[in-house]
């Protein structure tokens, strides 16, 4: 029996899921934002002590690593690597798009739509980065990379080659500010759906079986890099000498 804890910290929302053999069995979350710094070892030691265990108790650790938001992604990460080297078990790093197709896929099975999927339907989660620019990657219904992550700006050409072949599912914080950008008889957009660690446990328990442990002295959150930022205008102008 695994008994993993997971913590997701990605984006604003501070969640932590107890998992054994892959099945939820505590987990506490919260979704206000700005909190992870105070609440993410209230809540790891909350769910320990209901279950009267200790850390040392897991099997392994499993970390939301990215892309997202710095602050979130340093704080679990950092919290996650203290937690695996104070009582030496492995750590288990899930990427964060993946986790957050995982949720979509096991809402669509709640409502049946699955059935109604094939081959030809990918999966593009997006997280907001600012503006029109989101972080974003593909997946085929199978939870299987089609398409690595990526840093996007998004237009109306955007997807275009894509939604000639396939239906596309768009989702995540970072869709509903495209929805009216992208428009294409093989788009379809979802929305409410948010990071959480229950949709890690799966991908954490795969991996744990799969021993794909990270080293814990050198392990770092996927940030991703960053968008090119254009510099103001008035900046320029005053930066320029007469004559130029």
């Amino acid at each position: 029996m695994a008994r993993i804890l997971n913590i997701e910290t990605a984006t604003h929302v501070c969640s932590v899921a107890l998992t054994e053999d892959g099945d939820v069995v505590r987990m506490r979350e919260n979704k206000e934002g700005k909190s992870h710094a105070s609440l993410l070892s209230y809540f790891i030691g909350e769910i320990l002590e209901e279950q009267k265990i200790k850390v040392s108790d897991m099997d392994a650790i499993s970390i939301s690593q990215g892309p997202g938001s710095y602050t979130g992604l340093r704080i679990g990460v950092s919290t996650a690597k203290g937690l695996c080297y104070g009582a030496g078990i492995p750590l288990i790093a899930v990427p964060t798009l993946q986790s957050l197709a995982a949720g979509l896929m096991e809402n669509l099975r709640q409502t049946g739509r699955v059935k109604t999927m094939d081959d030809h339907t990918l999966l593009v989660p997006m997280l907001d980065a600012r503006r029109m620019e989101v972080y974003s990657a593909l997946f085929n219904t199978s939870l299987e990379w089609v398409r690595e992550v990526k840093p996007e700006i998004i237009d109306e050409n955007s997807y275009g080659d894509w939604l000639k072949e396939y239906k596309l599912i768009f989702f995540g914080s970072g869709a509903s500010k495209v929805q009216e950008t992208i428009s294409h008889a093989n788009a379809e957009f979802v929305g409410g759906l948010e990071l959480s660690s229950r949709y890690m446990t799966q991908l954490s328990e795969a991996r744990y079986h799969n021993q794909q442990f990270e080293d814990v002295a050198y392990f770092e959150p996927f940030y991703l890099k960053e968008f090119i930022a254009t510099r103001p205008r008035k900046n320029i102008i005053q930066r320029m000498r007469p004559g130029q």
